[in-house]
């Protein structure tokens, strides 16, 4: 449990990073050289300064939260907490560093935002932007190997503070390239922040090539590690941000000849650019807590293994007993009769998402209104999964139901059920139009792409034993469905009616191809 609060610590701390380093040069390098003669990039400048600060104070505080968790698992009821022996280390040094660099840009943006002509702050605030990099790079892998590492460290902190240029810079985009605002002034902005975000990009990529290349050392470390699959997720993530990104820097290209509408079109791919960005950023956070491929020899899986997992069986529609499972000892090491009641929910909550997907589907075409309540589907799903999700526990095991409740795992599990209690009840409500708040519609998508997201980023194989890396290397797909289920259907949805047509096609398919994963999954 602490381990995965870390990379949730670690992704919050990336997120507010990529705000700062691309506040830093968003408003350093296009609002600050217009800011004197219009009003208006005074404006933009003064809101940019306040969000990169805000940015650095969700660093400082998800860092200092980050040591007290290393602190919490290092400690110990008799003997006490080793501060003497962690403040020794690089990584807590490094992550002080962090913490006084979030605290020197916050004092620059706040000098800034009243004068901005006071040229000593602006280089204060890049030498605060590159010590903040600097110190991430000394938190990551690069500082960890053995031998020269000078090169990993450059070349670490290099694709971090690129990806904060690009990512970072969208939230920026989307704050000060408003539709309400100017069109000249707004087309200048855009057209300058697309240049910059490309030579951001051709650094992300080319660094990320060599970091993957510093730790996978062949295709099976690719393939049969928790790290290799990481890194291929990320790259499928990163792949639907510059499919976005290009489409967005034509659509800059071509707008002084645009309308409204294509202004409109392109303010939502940043919407969904920046989405996709941040779960880039959190992927990124859990590659840090897994050691590297190169590093991982004997447990790596087999090729043919990880194939064996993705090659289709037709769906067990049989379940052990409760006396088959080992219930009495929580800590047991998984059976045969573990793995088959873990295949059995899969594939009866595989129906349930593909009877939910087919009826999507249908009600897309415009041919099927009365298909608009596939949601309800959400409750008999949630009731089967409140059955057996826990077999040690209330219904069907021997801890009661508040006794269960003491175990994280359970309460989690429980919790989860009665989030699909409220996404179904939810999404129903908003497609009968008995919900008619505006923003209700965009619930049922952002939750869809941020549990996308947590698929990704959650990782089983803390230590990459083999067994629990070929179960985890399963959600990969599955993750990066419901990604495109949410994102696709938040652009039907943000998109005028025309241009949100084709999205709204796409996501029902996905919807339906996470049912048949889910179908076909295998423990075995």
């Amino acid at each position: 449990m602490a381990g995965f609060v870390d990379v949730l610590l670690r992704g919050l701390a990336l997120c507010g990073q990529a705000v700062s380093v691309g506040g830093v040069f968003f408003a350093a390098l296009l609002l600050r050289p217009t800011s004197r003669e219009d009003p208006a990039a005074r404006s933009r400048l003064a809101r940019s300064l306040a969000l990169t600060a805000g940015g650095a104070i969700v660093v400082a505080g998800a860092q200092a939260l980050s040591q007290a968790v290393q602190l919490s698992v290092l400690g110990d009821a008799a003997a006490g907490w080793p501060l003497g022996a962690i403040a020794g280390t690089s990584y807590f040094r490094a992550s002080l560093a962090r913490i006084v660099a979030c605290a020197g840009l916050v004092a620059a943006c706040v000098a800034l935002a009243r004068r901005p002509d006071r040229l000593h702050w602006w280089v204060a605030l890049g030498g605060f932007t590159v010590a903040l990099g600097a110190g991430s790079a000394w938190t990551s892998h690069a500082a960890g190997r053995l031998g020269p590492r000078a090169l990993l460290l450059v070349v670490d902190a290099l694709h971090q503070l690129a990806a904060g240029v690009w990512i970072g810079g969208l939230l920026h985009l989307m704050v000060s390239a408003a539709p309400r605002a100017a069109a000249p002034s707004s087309a200048t902005l855009l057209k300058r922040f697309s240049t910059m975000s490309t030579v951001a990009v051709t650094v992300l990529v080319t660094a990320g090539v060599g970091l993957t290349l510093s730790y996978v050392d062949s295709p099976r470390a690719l393939l049969g590690t928790s790290y290799g699959v990481m890194v291929l997720a990320k790259a499928a993530v990163l792949g639907g941000l510059l499919f976005l990104g290009v489409a967005n820097f034509v659509a800059v290209r071509r707008l002084p000849e645009g309308s409204d509408v294509s202004r409109t079109r392109m303010r939502r791919f940043v919407e969904v650019e920046f989405g996709l960005g941040l779960t880039v950023l959190f992927v990124a956070a859990a590659l840090t807590s897994l050691p590297p491929a190169r590093d991982v020899v004997a447990e790596r899986a087999p090729l043919a293994e990880v194939a064996v997992r993705f090659t289709p069986r037709w769906p067990a529609l049989t379940s052990p007993t409760i006396a088959d499972m080992p219930v009495d000892d929580r800590n047991a090491p998984r059976t045969a009769a573990d793995r088959a009641w873990s295949e059995f929910n899969h594939h009866v909550a595989g129906f349930f998402v593909l009877g939910m997907g087919c009826l999507a589907v249908l009600n897309a075409t415009g041919r099927a209104p009365w298909a608009c309540h596939w949601p309800i589907l959400f409750l008999g799903l949630a009731g089967f999964l409140m059955i057996r999700i826990d077999p040690g526990a209330w219904p069907l095991g021997p801890l009661g139901f508040w006794e269960s409740m003491q175990y994280a795992e359970v309460l989690q599990h429980r919790l989860f059920v009665l989030l699909v209690v409220a996404l179904g009840l939810f999404e129903w409500s908003v497609r009968t139009g008995r919900l008619r708040v505006p923003w209700a519609a965009l619930i049922f998508p952002l939750l869809c792409a941020v549990g996308g997201g947590l698929l990704l980023t959650h990782s089983h194989a803390g230590l990459n034993l083999k067994e629990e890396f070929l179960i985890e290397v399963t959600h990969v797909p599955l993750g990066v469905l419901a990604m495109i289920l949410g994102w696709g259907r938040w652009l039907e949805l943000r998109l005028p009616p025309q241009a949100g047509r084709l999205p709204g096609r796409i996501w029902p398919l996905a919807f339906t191809l996470v049912g048949v994963v889910l179908v076909l999954y295998r423990e075995s």
